[in-house]
C-alpha cells in the first residue's frame, strides 16, 4: 500500500514536469502575443496618420482622379476598424474611475458574444422583475416594498453603465445619447429612493407605478422584436455581432416603425407628462427638492429620448458607405480566413 502511494506521487511528479513545460510555452506565447499587439497598434496608428495627410491633400484639391481614391480609403478605413475590434483597448473614463486600468477587452468572438448574450439576459429578467414590482406596488402600499423597488432600479441602471461600457470597449456601437440616458435615469432612481414619504411621494407613486409597468412591457416587446431583427441583418452580413438591444430608436429598426413608434412615443410623453406632473407639486406646501429636481430630470429624459429619434428618422435616409464597405472587407477577411483553415486541413 505504501509503495503504491511513492508510485502515484512519482507519475504525478512527471506529469507536474509536463505542466511546467505547457506553462513556460504559454508565457512564451504571451510574450509573443503583446509584442504582435504592439506591432499591430503601432502599424494602425501609422496607417491612420498617412490616411489624415493624403484626406487634407484632397481636400485642397479637387481633381476627378481623387473620387476613386476617396472609396479606396474608405474601404481601408473599415477594414482598420475591424483590425482594432481584434486588439486590447483602453477603458473609457468612466471605466476607468469605476475599475481603474483594468483590462476588460474581451479578444476571444465567442467570449464577446457570450458577455453580450448575459448583457440581454440580464436586461430582459430585471425588466420582468420590475413589472412584477410595478404591478404589486399598485395593489398594495408599503414603503418597504417601494424602497426595495426602487433600490433595484438604482443597482439595475448603474450596472447597466458598467455593463454597456465593457460592450462599448469590446466594439459594441451605442450611442452616446443611450449612454447619458442610463446615468440619467441612475440618478433619478437614486433620487426617488431618497425621497422620505410625504403627501407629494403619495401622489406621484400611483402614476410613476404605472409608467414603469408600461415602460416594462414595452422593453419587453422591443427585445423581441429587436432580435428578430438583428438577426436577420447579421444573417446578410449587415450588422454587427457586437449590436445590441436597446431602450430607444435606431435607424436598423427602420422597417419595423409602424409597430414600434407609437409604443416609444407613448414612453417619451408619458416621461414629459411626469416632469409635468412633478413641476406642479414642487408648488405644493411641504415639497422637498427631491420633487423639482426630478421635474427636471424627467423632461431631460422626455426631450433627449424625443430629440433622438427626430433625428434618426431622416438619417435613414443618408448613404452609408462606410458600412457598405466594412460588409465587404468583413466578407472577404471571412472568405480568406475559412480558406486558410481549408489549406490547414489539407
Amino acid at each position: 500500500m505504501a509503495e503504491q502511494v511513492f508510485d502515484d506521487w512519482r507519475e504525478l511528479s512527471q506529469d507536474f514536469k509536463k505542466l511546467e513545460a505547457v506553462n513556460k510555452t504559454y508565457q512564451e506565447k504571451l510574450d509573443e502575443l503583446n509584442k504582435y499587439q504592439k506591432e499591430c497598434q503601432k502599424q494602425i496608428q501609422h496607417q491612420k496618420y498617412r490616411i489624415g495627410i493624403i484626406n487634407n491633400t484632397i481636400k485642397r484639391s479637387k481633381h476627378d482622379r481623387y473620387e476613386e481614391l476617396k472609396e479606396e480609403i474608405f474601404k481601408r478605413e473599415a477594414q482598420l476598424q475591424d483590425i482594432q475590434q481584434t486588439l486590447p483597448k483602453e477603458n473609457g473614463r468612466y471605466l476607468k474611475v469605476i475599475l481603474g486600468n483594468v483590462n476588460v477587452s474581451i479578444l476571444n468572438k465567442e467570449d464577446k458574444l457570450k458577455y453580450k448574450s448575459e448583457y440581454e439576459k440580464f436586461k430582459l429578467i430585471v425588466s420582468a422583475l420590475a413589472f412584477v414590482f410595478s404591478v404589486v406596488n399598485l395593489l398594495f402600499i408599503s414603503r418597504r416594498l417601494e424602497r426595495l423597488y426602487l433600490f433595484i432600479l438604482v443597482w439595475y441602471y448603474s450596472t447597466l453603465t458598467i455593463r454597456e461600457s465593457i460592450l462599448r470597449v469590446n466594439g459594441s456601437k451605442i450611442k452616446g445619447w443611450w449612454m447619458v440616458h442610463h446615468y440619467i435615469s441612475a440618478i433619478t432612481a437614486a433620487i426617488l429612493l431618497i425621497w422620505p414619504e410625504s403627501d407629494t411621494w403619495n401622489q406621484f407613486r400611483t402614476q410613476f407605478m404605472f409608467f414603469n409597468a408600461y415602460i416594462s412591457v414595452v422593453q419587453y416587446l422591443q427585445f423581441r422584436y429587436q432580435q428578430g431583427v438583428l438577426y436577420r441583418l447579421k444573417a446578410l452580413g449587415v450588422r454587427d455581432n457586437m449590436d445590441i438591444t436597446i431602450e430607444g430608436f435606431h435607424h436598423w429598426m427602420w422597417r419595423g416603425l409602424s409597430f414600434l413608434f407609437p409604443f416609444l412615443f407613448v414612453v417619451y410623453f408619458y416621461q414629459l407628462y411626469l416632469a409635468y406632473s412633478l413641476y406642479n407639486l414642487s408648488y405644493v406646501s411641504g415639497a422637498t427638492w427631491h420633487v423639482s429636481a426630478l421635474s427636471k430630470l424627467f423632461l431631460t429624459l422626455s426631450v433627449g429620448n424625443i430629440t433622438t429619434m427626430m433625428m434618426i428618422i431622416p438619417d435613414k435616409f443618408k448613404n452609408n458607405v462606410r458600412l457598405k464597405y466594412r460588409v465587404l472587407s468583413q466578407k472577404l477577411f471571412s472568405d480568406s480566413e475559412s480558406k486558410n483553415k481549408k489549406n490547414k486541413k489539407q
